[in-house]
Order: structure tokens, then sequence, then C-alpha cells
């Protein structure tokens, strides 16, 4: 067997499943196979081995799925693909073979059904690798930063549940002046080398993963820049991505044979982790720019996070956001949720009104990082907080946002009710960076850290 081309990563994870991805190569006319096998760290028996057939219409990756695992339980696991002579093999035949598994050995933790207990999730986005003739220019410089995250989550207490990336995890754009990927190779190939360079690499096999798309996925600011034509680079870029990204996220429907639907509903979603829950949105492809009804979510998905806000009896609710619910950027801000104000009034009203405790949205995109709170004139009752963390890796041609480009000097909105009022509860961090994040019974602690892994600023967010 060999190791994989790309990943293993490990996506979403359960109390007693774990799914993950895994990619070998084409080998002409042979069959190809992926494998994993798992057993309780420690344990010298392999519990069970799994395989999948690789095929080009999924890049020759496949998800494997670990299926009727304990709680709270650290499993190892190998992974590797191998080509075979024969096109007739079963499940029963491939389990006979002779392999030699590649020796690299993984670890994953599956969820605590407990509640209260303490969790620790890292949080980054906007991870710039630029490519220059299909090739990573400096990769080094772009898989720097995870090499910190890693040995972090090593010594962590309690241990990491999960890396949330919050959007342009690659940037399918970076040569839009001259050169810009739109074909879907060009577009896989970005993929290819983000995802496998060495240390984001041995950060996704031992830690479950999480993503969600920005624009830097398909095209800067889409699609409010949307021309003719680019309906093949969406095409493109979306059947790239959901191999990428959303095929090891909860999106696909879980079969009772272990297999995972290839048809996704649609790009947002929900995972839990004991008595935390995470309602993660797609603020990208379902975007109505029209001037009598924009939304940055569509209907169905306003409807579904609402219901989720009003009605989840979890403790902590998380709202992942690719881009800034607030505050507004001063200029430029329209792509982000300050050019949304009556879908943003919408939902900051259901969690007034409903007197939902312990909101948090998550975002990215700014390349800046910030914690800021927004508070009620007339209800003190209501309190809203965010946290950004943005860049992992910055490009050399952008400039980092500091706290002169975004607007804290008036409310965020006002209604007949009073005012809605924000402020900074920490510094903006313009460098890069990532956001550790560790939630215990009394708060939420924010730490964020830069490439190097050193500490940058610790900001606490007190739980109601």
């Amino acid at each position: 067997m060999f190791k994989p081309t790309i990943g293993p990563i490990i996506g979403h994870t359960t109390t007693n499943h774990a799914r993950i991805f895994v990619r070998g190569a084409a080998q002409k006319n042979a069959p190809v196979f992926a494998g994993i096998r798992y057993r309780r760290s420690g344990h010298e028996q392999w519990i069970e081995t799994i395989f999948a057939k690789l095929t080009s219409l999924q890049d020759m990756s496949d998800v494997l799925v670990l299926d009727n695992l304990a709680p709270d339980t650290e499993y190892e696991y190998q992974a590797g693909w191998f080509s075979t002579r024969s096109a007739g093999h079963t499940a029963d035949s491939l389990q006979e073979l002779p392999l030699r598994w590649p020796k690299e050995l993984y670890h994953l933790r599956t969820r605590s059904g407990s509640f209260a207990t303490p969790r620790g999730y890292f949080v980054g986005s906007c991870r710039y690798l630029r490519m220059t003739a299909g090739v990573a220019s400096a990769p080094e410089w772009g898989d720097r930063i995870f090499a910190s995250i890693a040995q972090l989550a090593q010594q962590a207490d309690p241990p990491v549940s999960a890396m949330l990336m919050t959007g342009d995890q690659i940037y399918v754009d970076d040569l839009n002046f001259f050169a810009p990927d739109r074909e879907y190779q060009q577009i896989l190939a970005k993929y290819r080398a983000a995802f496998s360079q060495p240390h984001i690499s041995r950060l996704m096999a031992n830690i479950s993963t999480y993503m969600i798309l920005d624009d830097h996925e398909i095209e800067d600011n889409w699609p409010d820049k949307k021309k003719s034509g680019d309906d093949i680079l969406y095409n493109n870029a979306i059947s790239a991505y959901e191999i990428y990204q959303a095929s090891h996220s909860p999106v696909f429907e879980l079969f009772d044979d272990g297999r995972i639907s290839r048809l996704a509903k649609h790009y947002w979603y929900q995972f839990s982790d004991g008595d935390i829950e995470w309602f993660v949105t797609d603020g990208r492809t379902r975007r109505n720019l029209s001037a009598n009804d924009r939304r940055l979510l569509d209907n169905e998905q306003e409807y579904a996070l609402c219901q989720w806000l009003i009605h989840s009896p979890a403790r902590v609710k998380l709202v992942v956001t690719s881009v800034m619910f607030f505050p507004d950027a001063r200029q430029n801000g329209n792509d982000a949720w300050a050019g949304f104000p009556a879908q943003r009034l919408r939902l900051l009203e259901t969690i007034r009104l409903y007197r939902l405790k312990n909101v948090i949205f998550v975002a990215g995109d700014v390349h800046a990082s910030m914690t800021s709170r927004l508070t009620h004139s007339e209800d003190p009752g209501f309190e809203v907080h965010t946290i950004v963390s943005s860049p992992l890796c910055n490009s050399r041609l952008l400039p980092y946002a500091s706290q002169s480009g975004f607007i804290l000097d008036r409310p965020l909105a006002r209604t007949a009710a009073g005012e809605y009022r924000q402020e900074l509860t920490g510094k903006v961090i313009s460098q890069d960076n990532f956001a550790h994040l560790v939630i215990d019974a009394k708060r939420i602690r924010v730490n964020y850290h830069d490439r190097d892994g050193e500490l940058l600023q610790s900001t606490a967010i007190e739980l109601r």
C-alpha cells in the first residue's frame, strides 16, 4: 500500500462515527482502492478494516466511515491506497489481500456526550498559497502556521475537539490579473497542493476538521462580480469544493450501509459536541443581490438558522459565517453582513425577542482578528459576541486590516425599540494568526497565537 496522496483528513466526528477522506492515484486501467484500519489506542488488535474503490469522478478520492465507535475514546488508525489486477474484488476478497500498510499511525478522538465538560477548538481562515504554473510558490510559507497549531494541539488541555476553517482555504483567483484559473483540473490542482503540504496534512490527519467556503474558492466577492460565462467557473469550483471540503462534512447523508450520499441539498450544516452546538452557514452560493430582497442567506437557510437558535437546547451556540457579522468595515463592507442589514437585523431581533443566551458569531475573511460585543440600549438582557480569526497566511500583496478600518463610533442598527451598540473587547490583530477557543462552564477563552505559536492576546467571553 502507498501513503495517501492527499489525507487522511478527519472530517465530521460524532460520539460513534468518524468520516475520513483519502486520496490515491490513478493507475492506467487498474482498479484502485483506499483502505483504513483502526483500533483503540494502546491495543494491538485491529477492530476493522474498510475499503473503498477510487475513481476519477471524485479525483481518485473517497470518504471512508468508521462506525460503531465508543464515545470519548481515542483511536489510532492507518490509511493507504493500492491497485490490483482484478476488477472483480468484493468487500470480502479485499480483506484477504496480504497488504503491507504504510507505517504512519494517526489518532482520532470521538466526541463526548457529557455536558459542561471543557472543550477546545481551533479557528482560522484565509490560507493563501500562491500557485505558479501549477506549482506552489514557497509552499513552506503557507504551511508554516499549521506546524504551530499541531504542536499546540499536542499540549492542549482540554483536548481540541475540532478545527474550524471558515473560508478561503484555497485561492482559485490568486492570479486573476493575468492568468485566472477557471478549468476544473486547474482548481483540483490547487486543492491537491494546498492540502498535501506536510504540516496541514499532519494536522488534518489527527484533528477533526470542518470547512466552509468563502469567495476565493470561486472568485473574489462572488457573486457580485459575476460575468457572462462565469457559470462554467462556478460549476468547476463547486465540483472541486464538494470533493475536497464538503465531502467529509455533515452535508452528505450517511446511509445505513456506511456509504455517503454524493447529492448535496445545500452546503450549510450543523454539528454538536455535548452541550455546545455549531451552525455553519453558507453565505456564498445562495446570495440574493436583488434590490428588493437582498439576503446573504437564502430563505430556507435563514429559517433553519432561526429555528435552531430558538429551539436548540445547547448551552453555547456558535454560528460560523465566513464574512464579518459585525463590526462593519469602513470600505468595501457590502460583501459582508453590512450589505445585508435587513436580514442581519432579523437575526438580531430573533435573538433579542426570544431572549437567547450565549450566541457567538465566528467569522474570518477580513485579514485581521478581533473579539467584539453587541448590546442593546433598552434591553439589558441582550448580548451577542463575535470571534474573528483571519488570516492563517496572508499574501504579501495584500494589506492586513487594522482597527481604524472598522466602524465602531456609531450604532450597528437602530429600531423603534432601541439601538444595537458595538464595542471591541480586545485589540485588533493585524498579522498571521489563529484562534484557540476553550469553552468551559463559565466562559469562552479566546487565545490568539501568531504563526510561530506565540500567544498574542487572550480574551474572556463570560457565559450567562
